[in-house]
Parts: structure tokens; C-alpha cells; sequence
């Protein structure tokens, strides 16, 4: 610290009035932010070729007009440097509330997102124009071997962590078709492949322009690899129709720098989402189960339920010892996946993971004067609740032409306070019942509120059980305030 410390004076000519040390994250850099004039991050790192990797990427960035943190002084050991401080707004804080509101992601927030995906195609393409390679990590380009390193990345860090038993010459053999299709698709690409871009490494400035970090493990390789990256985050909760729009912003942007078959580039992307997932959760099985990273941890979730739709789509289908397993793996009860009475066997588990709907849970809301909502399931109905025991704001003339959707309402229930009394009895209950329906594989589940009029408390009732449930589970509900007209679905995440 002291070294860093005079680096700031050396460079600047008077000492820092604070030097604050930031929280690491996944990497094992120190980050000091030395407050003064100016305020700098200092970058405190003993892997002296990291170091030096991210230095020459920034300034030949910098030479192409990208946007990446100027770098102020280097070290003469190379073990500290001082950068550009960026501030603290990362892209993944800023879209936080359409990650946390089960993947609504308001205007603003796709805005950022888009403008940060159009950016992508000119760090690859333009980022790479004159950039020499060889001062990069190695190895400094993507080929079968690091597509191999990846895939062991994943077996020993975290496949072998689940004790799912696997033919070892046939998984491998597998890896190996794996890894020429991989590098297949990269055949040709001179391209600059960042390898971790996501939202936590990209900053916003005050005027929301994205901001570039945690380049210097890039590479020569495919622009597949990156747009895979962003959009397949584990805990990013990106909805597929969202992804859609971007893979589209990505390619319109491409399109103003090369030409490229829109196809091929479709085809080949999903088999690096595939690569992507199994080489984060090596990282994860890494940094959560060998170094106790809670991050890390409570990302494992999030990745295998995207691998586990990523095989319902048939990616790994040319690999079908590989295939095999992952299903084997995401099938596991630690990963909450479904159960079986039977025995697992190779066809069961394929028809498990293929055939086998979620489970969907439909949520009413109704006035007892109209009677009970019809179970068009055939399960008999599920769960009806009353909420005629809790004080009624139809009562009273301010809300009779509202209901439990305004927040006049709203402010009313909650600030009398019997509703949410009731409702935690409610959610308990629900949820116990969801995770056994889930364990079980179930598909079908119906919750219904009533109360006098089908308009207050019942439609609030509905209402939040239907978001808790959904942020909650990450399932489908399917919501109708029947008195209203108002039918609503929240998709899974």
C-alpha cells in the first residue's frame, strides 16, 4: 500500500488524502481508491504478465477511441499501476430492478443493455485492428487446446464435484468433437474475444455510457464467445425474448462493420452458450466450493437452470455421452431438479428432461357473490382462501371505484396491516406446496382469493402471491383478476 501510495505521488506530486480498499470480487487484484487530485483506483496485483496484459489492452483501446479507464502510472516492478477512476455504477446494478422483478426490464433499462451490446462488435473488430497478441495471456488465442482447457475447467472444478458417474474415454471423446466444432466455428476469426463480458465489468459514466474493465484474460478468437457471455450470465435473468432483441442489436451493429451470415452466426452462438455455461460453472465450482466465494455459490442455481433449458433445445444432441451426463447432473435434487420413484436410467432421464412440462400455477381472484373460479385442470381445484375476515376498503368512499391494484389501496391494506398478517400464513404455505409439486413433477397448481366483491382485498391477495411466487420459484403464473377482466401471465425465468 505504501508503494502504491508513492507511485500517487510520484505521478501526481502530492500524497492521496485517502487511500479506501474496495471489496474483491472474483479476481485477486486489490483495488485501492486513492482519493485526491485527482481520484484514482490503484491496482495492487502480484501476476506481473495480468498486469501487464490490461495495461497494453487499455492504451491500445484508448488509441482506437474505446471506451476503457485511462492509465495514469505503471510500477517499474509491474506489480502496481494507477487507472482511471470509473466510480461505482456497474451495468449489472443499474438493470438490478428488471433482474429482481422476475426479468421486467423497463425501458431505460433495455436502453442501457442495447446501447452496451452495439458497443461489443467494435471492441472485437475494430479493438483488434493492430492490437499485437503476443502481449496478451496465454494462451493468446482461441484454438482446441484452450477449448479443451475450458471443458477440463469444468470436469474437474465442477462435474466430478457432483459424483454423477460418467464413461470417462467416452466423455472425453465427446469433449474432443466438441472442441474442433468450436474451433470450427472460429475458423478465420482474427477477432478480440474479452472472455468475461457481463455486466459487472462494464461501468457507466454519469451520462450512462458503458465503460470497459476486466479485459486482460482477451484473446484472438470468435465474436460468438462474447455475445454468449452477456446474454447467457448466470444470474442475469435475461428473458429469451429479451435476448432475442439483443442478439438482433448485435448483429444490426456487426453488420455496419463486416458481412457475416446471419445463420451460421445463429447456429453457431448456441453452441457457445453451451461451451459458456459449462466453463462458468467450472469457475464457479472453483471459486464457490475450493474458495468459499458466496457469490459464486449463490450463482450455481442460476447456471444450471439455464443449462438445463439449453438441453430441453437438444444444443449437446451430437454429444450424447456428454449430453447424457449434464442431464444426469442437472437432474440432481441439490439443483432442484425434478424427482424420481424410478430408477435413473438414460431413457427415463431423456424423458424427464423432454418431455415433462414445468409446473404452471394459476392464480385467481373472485367475488364469493359469482361463486368460485372452475379448475379447468382437472386437479380438483387446489387451494381457495377467504379474505373476507380482513378489513375491507370497499367500505369506504375513496375506493370504491378502485381496486387492490392502486395504490391507494395498497397504502390502505398494508397500513392497517391484517392483510399481510394473513398473507404470510398464505405464502408458508404456498411455498411448501410449490417445492413438493416441483419435487415431484408436478405441472398443475391453483390458487384462488375471494372476498365480497371480487375487487380489494382478494385482487391484492392474488396479486402478490402471483409475484412472490414467481421471483420466489422462477415459474410460470398465470394470473386473472376475473371480476376485473384483467388476465396476466408472469413467465418463468
Amino acid at each position: 500500500m505504501q508503494q502504491l501510495i508513492s507511485l500517487y505521488k510520484d505521478t501526481f506530486g502530492c500524497a492521496p488524502v485517502k487511500a479506501e480498499t474496495l471489496p474483491k470480487a472474483g479476481s485477486n487484484r486489490q483495488y485501492v481508491r486513492l482519493t485526491g487530485t485527482p481520484t484514482v483506483i490503484g491496482v495492487i496485483g502480484t501476476d506481473t504478465a495480468e498486469n501487464h496484459a490490461f495495461v497494453y489492452v487499455a492504451q491500445h483501446f484508448a488509441s482506437k477511441g474505446l471506451p476503457v479507464p485511462e492509465i495514469y502510472a505503471v510500477s517499474e516492478d509491474n506489480t502496481r499501476y494507477l487507472q482511471q477512476d470509473l466510480g461505482n455504477r456497474a451495468l449489472y446494478a443499474a438493470v438490478a430492478h428488471g433482474r429482481e422483478n422476475g426479468g421486467q426490464y423497463s425501458d431505460e433499462e433495455i436502453a442501457l443493455l442495447k446501447r452496451t451490446i452495439r458497443l461489443l462488435p467494435h471492441v472485437q473488430i475494430e479493438g483488434a485492428e493492430g492490437l499485437d497478441f503476443n502481449q496478451l495471456l496465454q494462451p493468446i488465442r482461441f484454438d482446441r487446446r484452450a477449448a479443451l482447457f475450458d471443458l477440463h475447467y469444468f470436469k474437474y472444478c465442477f462435474l466430478k464435484t457432483t459424483d454423477v458417474p460418467y464413461n470417462e474415454v467416452m466423455l472425453e471423446d465427446d469433449f474432443e468433437r466438441m472442441a474442433d466444432d468450436l474451433v470450427a466455428c472460429a475458423e478465420g476469426h482474427t477477432s478480440f474475444l474479452y472472455r468475461d463480458f457481463q455486466g459487472r465489468n462494464v461501468m457507466l459514466s454519469d451520462a450512462d455510457e458503458p465503460c470497459l474493465i476486466d479485459f486482460q484474460g482477451g484473446q484472438q478468437g470468435p465474436i460468438h464467445y462474447d455475445v454468449a457471455s452477456f446474454l447467457w450470465q448466470a444470474s442475469a435473468k435475461y428473458p429469451q425474448r429479451l435476448r432475442e432483441e439483443l442478439i438482433a442489436e448485435y448483429a444490426d451493429e456487426l453488420s455496419t462493420i463486416m458481412s457475416f451470415d446471419r445463420v451460421a452466426f445463429r447456429e453457431h452462438l448456441m453452441l457457445f452458450v453451451l461451451f459458456r455455461l459449462m466453463q462458468v460453472l467450472g469457475a464457479y465450482g472453483l471459486r464457490g466450493y475450493v474458495e468459499r466465494k458466496k457469490y459464486f455459490l449463490d450463482s450455481i442455481p442460476h447456471a444450471i437452470a439455464s443449462l438445463r433449458r439449453l438441453l430441453l433445445e437438444g444444443i449437446a444432441a451430437p454429444y450424447p455421452t456428454l449430453e447424457d451426463t449434464l442431464k444426469r447432473m442437472v437432474a440432481l435434487p441439490k439443483f432442484d431438479a425434478p424427482l424420481t420413484s424410478q430408477p435413473i436410467t438414460k431413457d427415463s432421464l431423456t424423458n424427464m428432461t423432454t418431455e415433462k412440462r414445468p409446473l404452471v400455477v394459476r392464480i385467481f381472484s373472485f367475488s364469493y357473490k359469482k361463486g368460485i373460479p372452475a379448475d379447468t385442470s382437472g386437479n380438483g381445484g387446489g387451494y381457495v382462501f377467504d379474505c373476507r375476515s380482513t378489513h375491507n376498503p370497499g367500505r369506504y368512499e375513496p375506493y370504491k371505484k378502485l381496486t387492490g391494484l392502486d395504490a391507494e389501496v395498497i397504502k390502505f391494506l398494508e397500513d392497517d396491516g391484517e392483510i399481510l398478517t394473513f398473507l404470510d400464513s398464505v405464502y408458508r404455505l404456498a411455498d411448501a406446496h410449490c417445492a413438493r409439486y416441483m419435487e415431484r413433477g408436478f405441472t398443475d397448481l391453483m390458487f384462488s382469493f375471494g372476498c365480497t366483491g371480487g375487487q380489494h382485498r382478494s385482487v391484492y391477495s392474488a396479486q402478490h402471491l402471483a409475484e412472490h411466487l414467481n421471483q420466489k420459484f422462477g415459474i410460470e403464473i398465470r394470473l386473472e383478476h376475473r371480476e376485473q377482466g384483467i388476465k396476466q401471465i408472469l413467465p418463468a425465468k
